[in-house]
């Protein structure tokens, strides 16, 4: 079962990369504060979710692929959460 897909959408999708891209990079010279860390990261999430979607095909694909990225995600989820913890609790310890 093959899905096609209009390249209009390619098009579409690649420009909105370039516009991500150009707010990342736009980014640089703004001044957020604590701010800086969180919108960097959302507008990579974003351009990482575009590309898994439409040009890795996961849009369309079967419910078990989207499981398996999904677990996918979730792991990561478990690794960033305890690497943080760790980070967090480094100033409990005494020499």
């Amino acid at each position: 079962m093959s899905h096609m897909t209009q390249p209009d959408r390619y098009v579409l999708v690649f420009l909105a990369l370039l516009a991500l891209t150009a707010a990342t990079v736009g980014l640089t010279y703004v001044d957020l504060g604590a701010w800086h860390s969180i919108v960097g990261l959302t507008i990579a999430a974003a351009k990482a979710l575009l590309i898994v979607l439409f040009f890795m095909h996961l849009f369309r694909s079967k419910s078990v692929i989207w499981v398996i990225a999904l677990s996918g995600l979730f792991w990561l989820g478990i690794l960033l959460i305890l690497t943080l913890t760790d980070y967090a609790t480094r100033s409990w310890l005494t020499y």
